[in-house]
This record gives structure tokens, C-alpha cells and sequence, in this order.
């Protein structure tokens, strides 16, 4: 009955009692809910005037708060884009890429060995010393 007069199930009941949040006597293997004058129910959402008067004062400033940011936000992307326009365009190398690479006529001579690393390639890492020294 108690959930029905508080528009709850009955679990919800059960787990008020256990929590401690609706008084109850227990007599003769019954469990009976105490609901007075001012008996919550899951319908009550009455609100307090300071709480609503500090929320209302919170959201005020929270909105002042992202207005000022995102002027200086806008103020940022101006400077980058003032700073940006006075830096000349570096002129890139034009990359080759494998199929334009130009192919060797086929009477061509084999090139000399030129020593030392070849442009593109990487030396391998270096092993870390404790492999070294767990490998033997």
C-alpha cells in the first residue's frame, strides 16, 4: 500500500526501509511504513528560493564565463592569422614519387660504389644495452 500511496514499487520500498530513508515498525511479521504530513513521493519536486536563486546566480555566471572565453578565442584566431600572413611561403622541393623516378636506359653502366649511407636510408637502432646483455 505504502508503494501505491507513493507512486513507487514496492522494491523501492523495501530498499527505503533498508537504507534507513522511510520509517517502519515491523509487528507480527509485518513491516508497516510510517508516512506523515509531509510524506515524500516520487511526484514532489518542490524547490527552495535560495536554491533556485544560486542556481540561477551560477548559471548567470557560467554564462559570462564562456562569453569572455570565447572572445578571446576569437581574439587568438585573429593574432595566429595576422602572424601567419606575415610569414613568406616556404617553397617545398617537389617529391618524386616510385613511378616518376626516372628508369635506366638499358646499355647504361653500373655506378660506382660511393661508400658511406645512401639518402633515404635509415640506420638501424641501436639495441637497447640490456638485450645485449640477456641475449649473451
Amino acid at each position: 500500500e505504502a508503494a501505491e500511496l507513493l507512486g513507487i514499487t514496492a522494491e523501492a520500498v523495501r530498499m527505503r526501509i533498508k537504507r534507513g530513508t522511510l520509517r517502519s515498525e515491523r509487528q507480527g511479521g509485518r513491516v508497516f511504513v510510517l508516512l506523515g504530513p509531509e510524506r515524500p513521493t516520487e511526484h514532489t519536486t518542490e524547490r527552495t528560493g535560495p536554491t533556485e536563486d544560486r542556481t540561477a546566480e551560477l548559471i548567470d555566471t557560467l554564462r559570462e564565463q564562456l562569453s569572455e572565453e570565447r572572445q578571446a578565442h576569437a581574439e587568438a584566431r585573429r593574432l595566429l592569422m595576422a602572424a601567419l600572413e606575415r610569414i613568406p611561403p616556404q617553397l617545398e622541393a617537389p617529391r618524386e614519387s616510385p613511378e616518376t623516378v626516372e628508369e635506366e636506359p638499358e646499355g647504361s653502366e653500373p655506378r660506382p660504389y660511393a661508400g658511406g649511407p645512401q639518402e633515404g636510408v635509415q640506420p638501424r637502432p641501436r639495441t637497447p644495452w640490456w638485450r645485449r646483455i640477456l641475449r649473451g
